[in-house]
């Protein structure tokens, strides 16, 4: 028998589109610092990222400069389990503070491979609204560890 993939569930739905867009927004803050070399770049990533799980995120800059896209657009709202979006975000905070720690230590190469992945799975969001965090947690799911 073939088991279905599946997402972590919450119950509780947020705005798919406004997610997606602030997938844009985080792609936008890496390439910035790959341009720039301006760490700050990258410490308003894990900020933001630290915001959206442990805090309000009406405090966070992507969500808020998401939902302002979204309007400007006149986007219609597509509404989504947020727990998925949670995992995708605890993932963005790991890789984000890894990515801070690699450049302050002149990790260079291991700073491209994370800032690689984090571009694919934002990319991967934006663009064709695939979950990397779902597929993670469905193998997980699998081994039996959650």
């Amino acid at each position: 028998m073939k088991k279905n993939k599946s997402c972590p569930v919450s119950f509780k739905l947020i705005d798919g589109v406004v997610a997606r867009i602030g997938a844009y927004f985080i792609i936008l803050f890496l390439l910035t610092y790959i341009l720039t070399s301006q760490i700050v770049f990258l410490y308003l990533l894990a900020l933001d990222f630290f915001i959206r799980i442990y805090m309000n995120k009406s405090y966070s800059i992507v969500f808020q400069l998401a939902r302002l896209t979204k309007k400007i657009l006149k986007l219609e709202t597509k509404l989504t389990d947020a727990a998925a979006k949670r995992l995708a975000a605890q993932f963005g905070l790991f890789f984000s503070i890894l990515l801070v720690f690699e450049v302050s230590f002149d990790f260079e190469l291991a700073f491209y491979i994370t800032a690689s992945i984090l571009l694919f799975c934002a990319l991967l969001e934006a663009l064709f609204n695939f979950c990397v965090g779902c597929e993670i947690y469905y193998i997980l799911k699998r081994w039996g560890l959650c």
